[in-house]
């Protein structure tokens, strides 16, 4: 791909995706018929790059795949330079360059349903459909990790579907569209069976899923919905950011930043506008508890928004989901649109002269955007590449200005801390973590599921909800940047897991029984982590292949000499890599040699 334009025309039906995103071209420059005018001299339209991620989604939700011709008439219409737009549409998963058909199926091939067979479903569905890339493809994790091995079908036109399969055996992936042996086309289990706790008694963040209609805003207004916002508008920005600094609550993404103290800064900046943006990219393998929060109880995540911008100052924000999360983006959007019409978001809202509305983008398939800064180059129209720090987001964040970014998690804990004050919400848990905590637990166990427990309970209370199968081996906390323990007796609080040598991370809980090879799901974490790196700096982008590479011969043959270079390479990308993907890839493995003795 060039700078310059090849004059590749689109296909009428690449033209109408464009289109009915940004609007007929409006002159010659853009696209459309030149008039004898416009051949005298180039218009300059306004700039828009950031809605070249919306419209690479459109033509690519339209036609299955991206052409040339498709990406020049895109590249016109933004005044994106063509080479620029080539490498943001080839940075992601989800977007296709090449031809393929409107019908891809994406095989989970990531942690925990390789622990529940996943490769095996991979050889029968290759069996059948033949090689990958074309019509299926192997997919990092897709947040579907209770209905392990889980399948996502997406079928491009005009009104593009999804089907997903789990626990999926391989032989239904090639029945015609409409049916997959579980229920009708687009059928999905209900939210709540991602929740084996729903309908119980003392959950905080959990306690409408399975309860309240997800579609219903009355039904979620019947249950204290916005009566948190009611509350924050008669503290005031600065009586809100009180409250969650006095709660303690800090990030549930895996950082642990106070939240409290995030706001604070972002709302003491001088620079205006400010912008909030919810990071629902988790794509951390074995984590899907905000898509379980946004698919079974979404007004609750529209709330949360509206308080964190009412506190910090900001009449935009940005919901960013990742791509693999179809239903969950449905409902935000239906969530979104009848809180607009009922005075809920949008314009002088409540009638307290606040106004504030939220922008859904969709991700499509990088896990490196789950970093806070990717997520502003992603949202504006490039690469999805982690920024040097400082400046730090609070100062210079979104299109340069100050930006307060959250996960779903963190955001809708807000709303027990208003309704029932900071202190009762301090109570819970320990001094150093405060409130409840969603676990996401997967693997060797009879109850998957999204699990809400106070933090301070253990491991081992966790698992015994869970129901572990099997003689169990090990447990991977924090997902693939997390670390294994066997101490089933170790609090599950940041300090806690901090002194086992661990981390909570986003909350992945994943047991493996002797059954599972542990040197395969070592591997395939390395894998992980080489495929999505961005490769903007050296110890990543060279790290992550060298400790791919030394695994594969360990798992051959043990040489001292390569153990001292996984060290070594760890090492250097935990001290030297830009963001934390480089800087944690190597923990999982140095937990699984120095606590497991997997080359031993």
């Amino acid at each position: 791909m060039d700078l310059r334009f090849r004059d590749a025309q689109p296909s009428a039906e690449e033209r109408a995706a464009v289109d009915a995103l940004l609007g007929p071209p409006a002159t010659g420059w853009e696209g459309g018929a030149r008039t004898e005018a416009e051949l005298r001299y180039a218009a300059r339209p306004e700039p828009a790059r950031d809605l070249l991620l919306p419209a690479l989604h459109a033509v690519n939700d339209r036609v299955g795949w991206i052409s040339e011709g498709a990406l020049d008439y895109i590249c016109r219409r933004l005044t994106v330079p063509p080479a620029e737009a080539y490498g943001v549409a080839s940075f992601y998963s989800l977007l296709s360059l090449k031809p393929r058909p409107a019908r891809v199926l994406h095989l989970c091939t990531d942690l925990a349903c390789q622990a529940r067979g996943a490769e095996d479903v991979r050889k029968r569905v290759e069996a059948r459909l033949g090689p990958a890339g074309s019509s299926w493809q192997p997919s990092p994790c897709l947040g579907l990790c209770e209905r392990a091995p889980a399948a996502l079908a997406i079928e491009a036109g005009e009104t593009p579907s999804t089907q997903v399969y789990g626990p999926v055996q391989g032989d239904e992936v090639t029945v015609p569209h409409g049916s997959n042996g579980h229920g009708p086309a687009g059928w999905e289990p209900p939210a709540e069976a991602a929740v084996p706790q729903a309908g119980r008694d003392g959950l905080v963040l959990l306690k409408r899923i399975g309860v309240v209609d997800p579609a219903g805003l009355d039904a979620y207004r019947a249950t204290g919905g916005y009566a948190a916002l009611r509350r924050a508008f008669q503290l005031g920005p600065a009586g809100v950011i009180r409250e969650v600094l006095e709660s303690g609550l800090v990030g549930r993404g895996g950082a642990a930043f106070p939240t409290g103290r995030k706001w604070d800064a972002t709302a003491r900046q001088p620079d205006h506008p400010h912008y909030l943006v919810c990071n629902a990219d988790e794509s951390e393998p074995g984590t899907f508890k905000d898509r379980v929060i946004m698919e079974g109880d979404p007004y609750a995540l529209v709330e949360a928004m509206t308080i964190a911008a009412y506190a910090t100052g900001c009449a935009k924000g940005y919901l960013y989901v990742r791509g693999e999360y179809p239903r969950a983006v449905r409902r935000l959007e239906h969530a979104m649109a009848t809180a607009r019409s009922r005075g809920l978001l949008g314009a002088d809202i409540l009638g307290q002269g606040f106004s504030f509305d939220i922008e859904l983008r969709r991700g499509a398939g990088a896990y490196i955007c789950g970093e806070e800064t990717a997520i502003f180059n992603s949202i504006e129209g490039f690469r999805g590449e982690p920024r040097s720090k400082p400046p730090f987001p609070v100062e210079k964040g979104l299109f340069g200005k100050p930006t307060v970014v959250n996960n779903v998690e963190t955001l809708v804990n807000v709303l027990p801390i208003l309704e029932h004050g900071a202190q009762a919400y301090a109570a819970v848990g320990t001094e150093g973590s405060t409130g409840t905590k969603l676990f996401c637990v997967s693997g060797s166990v009879d109850r998957p599921g999204s699990y809400e427990l106070p933090f301070g309970a253990t491991l081992r209370e966790l698992l015994d909800l869970a129901r572990p199968a099997g003689t169990l081996k090990a447990v991977l906390l924090g997902g693939a940047a997390g670390a294994f323990v066997t101490d089933l007796d170790v609090p599950l609080t940041f300090e806690g897991t901090r002194a086992a040598g661990a981390t909570l991370g986003s909350g992945v809980v994943l047991v493996l029984d002797d059954t599972v090879d542990l040197k395969h799901i070592l591997l395939r974490i390395a894998e992980f982590f080489r495929d999505e790196s961005c490769g903007q700096c050296v110890p990543c982008r060279v790290g992550t292949v060298r400790q791919e590479e030394a695994l594969h011969r360990l798992s051959e043959r043990v040489d001292e000499s390569d153990l001292l270079l996984l060290r070594e390479v760890g090492r250097t990308m935990r001290d030297a890599s830009i963001c934390g993907l480089g800087q944690t890839a190597w923990n999982a493995v140095e937990s699984a040699i120095d606590r497991l003795g997997v080359y031993k």
